[in-house]
């Protein structure tokens, strides 16, 4: 066993340690934390194949962006722990048996004789693994890509109209109806008359001091 297999093992067993602390830690900050030690290990994975744009790419947008935002909305908003462990034991089976299936998918596209060639294929001189990624992702994979940045679209825009709730003590100005209004509708002249002073009471004149 060469050194490179020891690290794959042991990254793989940290992963599976992480991955399995995500779903079973009470605290769902403690959640986020093993989900980033989880992206991090991936990403010491993709490191070993000689993957460096996608190890790159998986600290920076997942661990330097969504996890960074996972953490700010888990720890601003008041979560209710208990609340949300509800349903947990009652819902294993079923999330057990997709787990099961998974994996022997998984086991049956690994053990494929074509990811297993008889002899290493070495790159040549000047190889650089994002240009090839970029130039098979924009080419061959051109249609899949555009299909999958659309649903993920989709999928934003559906989660932005399904949590968008209107609330009662909110202020909002409607555009269209600022652009329609008048001047009869926002000014109104009142002919009032003019106020007179009341004169002022007369008083009477002082008397002449006796002599």
């Amino acid at each position: 066993m060469i050194f490179t297999d020891i690290v794959f093992y042991v990254l793989a067993a940290i992963l599976l340690f992480s991955g399995i602390r995500v779903i079973t830690t009470r605290n769902p900050v403690h959640a986020a934390l093993f989900l980033v030690l989880a992206f991090f290990t991936a990403a010491g994975i993709w490191l070993l194949l000689e993957a460096e744009f996608l190890a790159i790419a998986l600290i920076l947008v997942y661990v330097g962006a969504v996890m960074v935002l996972f953490l700010f909305v888990v720890m601003m908003l008041d979560i209710n722990i208990d609340k949300l462990r509800e349903g947990f034991w009652s819902n294993l089976p079923l999330a057990l048996t997709f787990g099961v299936v998974m994996m022997g998918e998984m086991v049956m596209v690994l053990s494929a004789k074509n990811l297993h060639p008889s002899q290493a294929v070495t790159a040549p001189d000047g190889y650089s693994n994002t240009a090839a990624l970029g130039k098979v992702l924009y080419t061959d994979y051109l249609l899949p890509f555009e299909l999958a940045a659309v649903v993920l679209l989709v999928a934003m825009i559906a989660a932005i109209v399904l949590t968008l709730r209107e609330r009662q003590d909110n202020k909002s100005m409607n555009p269209s109806e600022q652009v329609k209004v008048k001047r009869s509708d926002r000014l109104r002249i009142v002919s009032m008359p003019a106020e007179v002073e009341p004169p002022a009471p007369a008083t009477a004149p002082a008397t002449e001091e006796k002599k």
